[in-house]
């Protein structure tokens, strides 16, 4: 395969699209995941996002990269986060609180209600450590 000569002189546009192929193809793969968790099929999920069928498989393919509002009704669509997508996507940086907040915010079994009472619950329990880790002994 021959890169076109504008690639060539490009060489950093280059990578960069490649970086941005890779940031749709990592959404598109998180998606499917996050799809056949919930055991919903494509066209199933097309439906409830509002999106058609060929558009959400280009995107859990790589080959197109969603908008925040796509995503927005995709994450509707799965039950989930909208931030959590965003995140995956890079729209937005992960939360401060790591792993186990990621966890909470892409669990397919909760609420947005409750996946929102368990991030406060362990925010307040972090915040609350901290401030004993910064007081005086006395």
């Amino acid at each position: 395969m021959v890169d076109e000569p504008a690639e060539q002189e490009t060489g950093g546009r280059k990578s960069l699209d490649r970086a941005v192929a890779d940031l749709g193809r990592d959404i598109g793969e998180y998606i499917r995941q996050q799809r056949s968790t919930a055991k919903i099929s494509l066209r199933q999920l097309a439906k409830l996002a509002g999106v058609s069928n060929p558009y959400l498989s280009q995107i859990e393919r790589g080959l197109r990269k969603p908008s925040a509002e796509i995503l927005q009704q995709i994450a509707k669509g799965l039950r989930i986060s909208a931030e959590a997508l965003y995140v995956e996507a890079g729209i937005l940086e992960q939360r401060e609180g790591g792993a186990l907040a990621g966890a909470i915010a892409t669990a397919p079994d909760l609420t947005e209600r409750q996946k929102q009472v368990l991030l406060d619950v362990y925010e307040s329990f972090r915040r609350e450590n901290a401030a004993t880790t910064t007081k005086p002994e006395e």
